[in-house]
């Protein structure tokens, strides 16, 4: 594939019905997620609702990537109201299988990490990534991310093999 002009820009309530229909297949694309080609659990009603509050929030964060007007990627960092773990983000990072090895991955990542940076909360970053999954290990990696822990047996495959997962951290100072 050819150099693609890439916007990554934050996620509005009006991009719910797009989202939905991007996440469904990308879910179907890859076993390296949770979520499988049933997408998003959400109505196109209640994912509007979520977008429009993380655009309120000051630990949640949601971007999508866009080449024109087509959705091709999204990055969110999902954290909770309870002041004792509000400083912790769950980063999570998807993307249309026929745009990775672009350099997609690490453009989110980049603006993930000068988010929470410049964010008043966020004070730690963490993942769960399959073991298996090289590439991204390599780019959570390179930006700093670092294994915590390993946990055995922690996503089913299709074909009903388990397979083990890293729980990487960056902290944020």
């Amino acid at each position: 594939m050819t150099d693609v002009a890439v916007t990554i820009r934050p996620t509005q309530p009006t991009d719910a019905p797009q989202l939905l229909q991007v996440m469904k297949k990308i879910g179907s694309e890859t076993d390296f997620l949770i979520m499988d080609e049933h997408g998003l659990s959400l109505t196109e009603e209640q994912l509007a609702m979520q977008l429009g509050a993380f655009l309120e929030s000051k630990n949640n964060l949601s971007l999508v990537a866009l080449a024109g007007e087509k959705i091709i990627g999204m990055a969110s960092v999902l954290a909770e109201d309870n002041p004792r773990v509000a400083h912790i983000g769950e980063v999570g990072i998807s993307i249309l299988k026929e745009y990775w090895g672009m350099g997609l991955g690490a453009a989110m990542m980049e603006e993930i990490i000068w988010w929470a940076e410049n964010s008043d909360v966020i004070r730690r970053l963490e993942l769960t990534v399959q073991a298996r999954n090289k590439r991204a290990i390599h780019l959570y990696q390179k930006f700093g991310f670092i294994k915590e822990g390993k946990i055995q047996r922690s996503f089913l495959t299709r074909q009903n093999e388990f397979i083990d997962a890293y729980l990487m951290a960056l902290l944020i100072d």
